[in-house]
């Protein structure tokens, strides 16, 4: 049995008085969205030397190319030596005027050509800066377009082997990955989330205001993945104050710990420890029945256990006169067996659990049987 840290309770009433209003630039920092792989700064930073260097370099062989269009104060021929000079004042915007253009075929490549390339080698000596003054700017256009579009998306507290697989099942069933925010105390953590194309909010998951940056009132579910079971008591507490309407489901390592999540706000509670433990006696006792039960659980493949809704056609029919296998009926907040008289007929509120075939992958085929050989 656990006991919940009174010092850490104050966290929940401190997080209770902040308002909804943040920092765009705190959140800048805290909240991290998804990117494209970039390269690494020394890379960038050659690549434009050397597009400066062919810039300056095809210049220089401009001109002295054209080397008799130019003349020179010192009363002598413009050689290659006199080019690239010519190229590196006039690029980079110094002009002395002891090499100039006099011909006429000089000056128009000056204007058509060089000037060009002079804006073009700006450019890339500044780019770099450029993109450092603009990353901000444009890291809080994407979090405002973010914040404006995202609803009914996932919550995930804890980004660890239980958070993981809890997202790998929500996404088996058709959820997108940017529907889902991962909210994780450790960088590390959130910027693993990131690599693998997560929304990431770097905090504590039992704070409201961390979870109001993951936008956990806008939340069709919350799933509290945490290490410690006090943790997913408060992190329950507070996501429920947040969110009256979220189906919150958590799990806890201490079956006894289970009543006091379910009093802190969580519909549903796994017992990880347990729910090992009985898959572990389960596999001794029967093999086969621990492959079976490890089958349905793993979203995908082989069985799949899905909960749907009743369509019209299944309307007053038995449990088991639906082409599916039913397990279990929910009706209204009560969940009923199979074969449970007080079932008598599906009604059209009523939700199914069910086991069913997991589709095949679109590289594979459903194998033929022996009537279907020509």
């Amino acid at each position: 049995m656990f006991h919940v840290k009174l010092p850490r309770t104050d966290a929940i009433a401190r997080s209770a008085e902040d308002g909804p209003a943040l920092e765009t630039g705190a959140d800048s920092r805290r909240i991290r969205l998804p990117r494209r792989a970039v390269e690494r700064p020394l890379r960038q930073v050659s690549k434009r030397l050397m597009m400066a260097l062919t810039v300056l370099v095809g210049t220089a062989l401009l001109v002295w190319v054209d080397r008799d269009g130019y003349s020179d104060n010192s009363d002598r021929h413009v050689d290659l030596l006199d080019a690239f000079y010519y190229a590196t004042v006039t690029l980079s915007t110094t002009g002395y005027g002891d090499v100039a253009p006099v011909s006429d075929a000089a000056r128009l490549t000056n204007i058509l050509v060089v000037t060009p390339l002079r804006v073009v080698f700006l450019i890339i000596l500044v780019g770099t800066t450029l993109e450092v003054l603009t990353e901000r700017t444009r890291e809080e256009w994407r979090l405002n377009r973010w914040r404006s579009t995202v609803r009914d998306h996932t919550v995930v507290i804890g980004f660890g082997t239980k958070g993981r697989s809890a997202i790998t099942t929500v996404c088996t069933t058709g959820t997108k990955k940017d529907q889902i925010v991962v909210v994780d105390p450790s960088s590390k953590v959130i910027e693993a989330a990131n690599a693998e194309g997560y929304v990431g909010v770097l905090g504590d998951g039992t704070r409201s205001d961390v979870l109001r940056r993951a936008e956990a009132h806008k939340a069709r579910q919350i799933i509290i993945a945490t290490q410690r079971d006090d943790t997913a008591v408060l992190a329950s507490l507070t996501a429920r104050q947040l969110n009256r309407g979220a189906k919150i489901v958590a799990a806890v390592r201490e079956e006894e710990n289970a009543p006091l999540l379910r009093q802190s706000g969580a519909d549903s509670v796994i017992t990880s420890a347990s729910a090992a433990g009985r898959l572990l006696g389960l596999s001794v006792l029967s093999p086969s029945a621990g492959r079976v039960m490890e089958d349905l659980i793993q979203q995908g493949s082989g069985l799949d256990l899905l909960e749907r809704p009743v369509v019209k056609a299944e309307v007053g029919l038995g449990p088991r006169e639906t082409d599916d296998l039913v397990v279990s009926v929910v009706r209204g907040h009560r969940l009923l067996g199979y074969d449970d008289p007080a079932i008598g007929t599906l009604q059209l509120t009523d939700r199914l659990i069910t086991i069913v075939r997991a589709p095949l992958p679109h590289h594979q085929e459903a194998p033929r049987s022996m009537g279907d050989v020509d």
